[in-house]
């Protein structure tokens, strides 16, 4: 990934924003041109609260390029507290994670590309650490 592509997709990977679509209030990640529920352009800026609960997980034991020193590591579908439900490697696992379990997004190092390469940081989701009122 190019230093200009790492900065251009800062707000998505750091700060967990998407899109709000004007016509019908869909919340929508990652941004897009049009509203995937309306067809509409959506290009509101919205950031989501980055708290959501496991739709769905598997453990990735054999890691592609550039992840295999974090194999094992589980992968989950998180459905965000706003609606979406997006893919997002999980950390800070003590056990087995849940469907249904609780999660926030935190910002953590996802790769480094090249020996010597830019490190590139992006949301991860965790357990949990507060409970909500």
């Amino acid at each position: 990934m190019s230093v200009s592509q790492n900065w251009r997709l800062e707000r998505q990977r750091y700060r967990l924003q998407g899109e709000e679509c004007p016509h019908c209030g869909a919340k929508i990640f990652p941004p897009r041109d049009a509203c995937p529920e309306c067809a509409k352009p959506a290009q509101e800026p919205y950031t989501f609260v980055g708290k959501g609960e496991i739709y769905s997980y598997t453990t990735v034991i054999d890691g592609p390029l550039g992840f295999e020193y974090q194999s094992p590591y589980v992968v989950a579908l998180v459905k965000l507290d706003e609606g979406p439900i997006i893919t997002t490697q999980l950390t800070d696992l003590e056990g087995e994670p849940e469907i249904g379990m609780r999660v926030e997004m935190v910002t953590r190092k996802l790769r480094t590309d090249g020996d010597e390469g830019v490190i590139v940081y992006g949301y991860k989701f965790r357990p949990l650490l507060l409970p909500e009122a």
